[in-house]
């Protein structure tokens, strides 16, 4: 296997399949790594991958690059798979196939102040590509990109594509600002305008803020659930 081409001001760095890229990319990060950087492990069935961040603006407006980055991995999946395929991705960072669960994205930072600007800042991507289960239907909640027609998807293109379209929407936010963001993001949103309960608190996910954070109705007033909230979380 050739290693995957990313683009300018991008590199890649693989590691070992039972290395979490998430978490050698933040200590990578913290040690002074470039930005950048994406660190990542393809085995036959997952495709994990992290890139590193040093964004010049305080971390309250840093955390956009996660929503970047799942517009990034629609936009590159949308490239690659059979039309039919559908992705929407949870305020979370959870990612969404055909209405089924099938991965995440996460976050992680230097600091969790909001007003400082992070000396880096990680985005992560957990993709599974196989079942792990012989017994079809067994987690009729969570799928595959095998199960939903995505066999033919080679997880290393699939990486490169999901690079180039982040640097996209990173190179879009710096140029015209937050709302192309929020324009697309609200068309892949799972859940908008339902009920739902996050982290103990339930109400109608009627959007969100400007800094992306979740605005949960309940009755006549409104929760504001910060995306900083999500950074280091495990979800």
């Amino acid at each position: 296997m050739t290693a995957p081409s990313f683009p300018p001001l991008m590199s890649g760095q693989a590691v070992d399949g039972n290395i979490d890229p998430f978490e050698n990319a933040c200590a990578r990060a913290a040690l002074g790594c470039d930005p950048g950087l994406v660190v990542y492990s393809l085995t036959k069935d997952q495709l994990r991958a992290s890139i590193v961040f040093a964004p010049e603006v305080p971390l309250k407006d840093a955390v956009v690059m996660l929503p970047a980055c799942g517009i990034g991995f629609q936009n590159a999946l949308g490239a690659l798979a059979p039309p039919e395929v559908s992705v929407h991705l949870a305020w979370d960072g959870g990612v969404l196939i055909n209405g089924a669960w099938c991965g995440k994205l996460q976050i992680a930072a230097s600091t969790g102040d909001p007003e400082i600007e992070p000396d880096w800042l990680v985005v992560g991507l957990e993709v599974p590509l196989l079942p792990v289960s012989d017994a079809p239907g067994a987690t009729p909640d969570q799928t595959t990109l095998f199960e939903e027609g995505c066999a033919e998807v080679d997880p290393e293109q699939l990486l490169e594509s999901w690079a180039k379209h982040t640097l996209v929407w990173i190179n879009r936010w710096n140029d015209d600002g937050v709302e192309p963001l929020h324009e697309v993001w609200r068309g892949l949103a799972h859940n908008m305008g339902k009920a739902m309960e996050f982290d103990g608190r339930d109400g109608t996910f009627v959007g969100v803020d400007e800094h992306f954070g979740m605005l949960l109705r309940d009755g006549q007033s409104t929760q504001l659930l910060p995306l900083t909230m999500l950074l280091g979380a495990d979800r």
